[in-house]
């Protein structure tokens, strides 16, 4: 697994969201808020596993996040995911009480995506 320069680190931690496509296409992302937590990035889709965005990612493992006027490649992670402890308690920090449709919702929780840059392609 590729991780997070210090740099992208605090461009992710400075900035309230991000856009996230999955897969690769022309396809529209979607605006969601993220947070790093031991210098891994986490989003959650707080309309649970059903979210369309969150099948997408599923169903690809793949995609771009745009933050910061740059795009990245990345590697979506939703299947035997670990949490980490103080995840909750990063988005109710970051977003307040928006956060609570992603922390007190066990169908948001479920729905937990961990995203990773991906790794640099071989010369």
């Amino acid at each position: 697994m590729t991780t997070w320069t210090p740099e992208d680190q605090t461009l992710l931690s400075e900035t309230y969201s991000l856009v996230l496509t999955a897969g690769d296409g022309d396809r529209p992302g979607v605006e969601i808020g993220m947070v790093v937590v031991d210098g891994e990035l986490y989003v959650r889709a707080y309309r649970g596993v059903r979210s369309r965005w969150y099948r997408a990612a599923r169903e690809h493992g793949l995609g771009t996040i745009r933050v910061g006027g740059a795009a990245h490649p990345v590697v979506l992670t939703t299947r035997t995911l670990q949490l980490p402890a103080g995840l909750d308690t990063a988005f109710r920090d970051r977003y307040g009480p928006v956060a609570d449709a992603l922390v007190a919702s066990p169908a948001a929780r479920a729905a937990t995506i961990r995203i990773d840059p991906a790794p640099a392609a071989a010369p």
